[in-house]
């Protein structure tokens, strides 16, 4: 968890309140250490940048999964069209 915290510019105090607000969450090593992916650290940092600026960390964590909710559900959105115009029949002239 220090190194995580080193990497994002943070504490292990700050890593491990996002994982109470369940922004992230890491997995346990057999020692029981936490074992954080890139993905999560990227997560954390955004999260930081956020409560850098004055956010609250409530607020700065239901922001970020608010974005990744969105962001998928545009995701979701273009691949339904892309399948939907491939099936639309060709008009016959």
């Amino acid at each position: 968890m220090g190194r995580a915290a080193e990497m994002t510019g943070t504490t292990p105090g700050f890593l491990r309140a996002l994982g109470e607000h369940r922004l992230i969450t890491p997995l346990r090593s057999e020692g029981g250490h936490r074992r954080y992916s890139r993905y999560q650290l990227r997560i954390a940092m955004r999260a930081r940048d956020l409560v850098n600026q004055g956010t609250p960390i409530e607020a700065a964590c239901r922001i970020i999964i608010l974005e990744d909710q969105l962001e998928e559900a545009l995701r979701l959105n273009e691949q339904l069209r892309r399948t939907q115009h491939r099936q639309e029949p060709t008009a016959d002239t």
